[in-house]
């Protein structure tokens, strides 16, 4: 705030003009800022109603971006800190320690910027093993055919020893996953570990399974996250993999043949699966009204960030209109009662649409 004075006594009024202005000043923080204050709380929660909190992602897993503290406001940004936690839908108020790295924003480019830790993606993975979905079997036809002859090769010593009625029995080969996998983010991409046990057998009709063999497979694969509107979608790509016995280093020399084929196996039976639920994305806690565009990802140590900017679908007084009472509705908002102590930011230096940040 700034005072100018004329008149005959003018320059005495400018000595003075320091005390003037900082008597206004505190004026208009006791009586105006509270006000304004209490107006913006009313709105900003009308909008936050329409973000949804828990929900669902499928029939295993639900996610839960609730809001840890009361959002930051300064005189620039809008910052607020979501838990962004995958949880068992059978298990719903398991929670999980989060031993990542807190995200820091600093880039402002964009109208917004959202920050996914180590933790999110981590909570994802421990969220499908416990449910029990990473794990596979395939057997008879769904074995490739020259998988299937690569290991009736390979174990031809094992099966010819069986019994009649097992030697031409449907193949089994089962893929589990033996711990919850592992998300790490460095500036120069995004891997997830994952370490499982592989178990070939024979499933003759009526008859317990013959197993042939068991193996351990360590897997490493890319990670490509992209933001489309409100979705977070995920892209995989087999980088590294290799499989070994853990019964003794003789055996896992005899298992070098079929790592090649496995590992082919994997990029065209396996990886198209686990896509095309990826691709599905997961939802961005956005107010009703709003999407992302101009979307850029960059990766740093232990998280990476996602800048857009807002495409507003819907007006923001008809989204808060929507969601306020029938009582509220076309009437003033409600008195906030008087500080105890004035507010340390006057309304003047706060910018008219502060850029939002979160982190999850």
């Amino acid at each position: 705030m700034r005072a100018a004075f004329g008149g005959t006594f003018g320059k005495l009024y400018e000595i003075l003009s320091t005390f003037i202005t900082s008597g206004m000043r505190f004026l208009l923080n006791q009586q105006i800022c509270p006000v304004l204050y209490h107006a913006g709380t009313v709105l900003l929660n009308s909008l936050l109603d329409t973000v949804p909190v828990r929900s669902p992602v499928d029939n295993l897993v639900g996610i839960d971006y609730s809001i840890l503290k009361d959002p930051e406001v300064s005189t620039s940004n809008l910052d607020m800190e979501f838990r962004g936690a995958f949880y068992p839908l059978a298990q719903g108020n398991r929670s999980f320690p989060n031993r990542a790295v807190e995200p820091q924003l600093q880039e402002e480019e964009r109208m917004v910027y959202v920050a996914f830790s180590e933790f999110f993606f981590d909570s994802a993975l421990e969220s499908y093993f416990r449910a029990g979905a990473l794990k596979l079997s395939l057997v008879g036809d769904k074995v490739p055919h020259d998988l299937d002859v690569l290991l009736r090769a390979s174990y031809f010593g094992s099966i010819v020893l069986q019994s009649p009625a097992v030697i031409d029995s449907p193949l089994k080969l089962e893929l589990k996953v033996l711990e919850a996998p592992h998300c790490t983010i460095k500036p120069s991409g995004t891997t997830i570990t994952v370490t499982a046990s592989v178990s070939i057998a024979l499933v003759p009709p009526n008859l317990p399974e013959v197993q042939l063999s068991s193996m351990i497979m360590d897997a490493r694969l890319s990670a490509k996250v992209a933001l489309q509107g409100k979705a977070l979608r995920i892209h995989l790509d087999l980088r590294k993999f290799r499989i070994y016995s853990n019964h003794s280093a003789l055996e896992s020399l005899a298992l070098i043949p079929l790592q090649a084929p496995l590992k082919t196996m994997l990029q065209l039976g396996v990886m198209p699966l686990i896509n095309e639920r990826t691709r599905r994305g997961v939802q961005i806690p956005l107010p009703e009204g709003m999407d992302f565009v101009r979307e850029v990802v960059t990766n740093h140590a232990g998280f990476l960030t996602i800048g857009a900017d807002l495409h507003f679908a819907k007006g923001l007084r008809e989204v808060i209109e929507k969601k306020r009472p029938a009582t509220t509705r076309g009437s003033p908002t409600s008195r906030a009662p008087p500080p105890s102590r004035p507010p340390s930011t006057p309304p003047s230096t706060a910018p008219s649409t502060p850029p939002p940040t979160a982190a999850a």
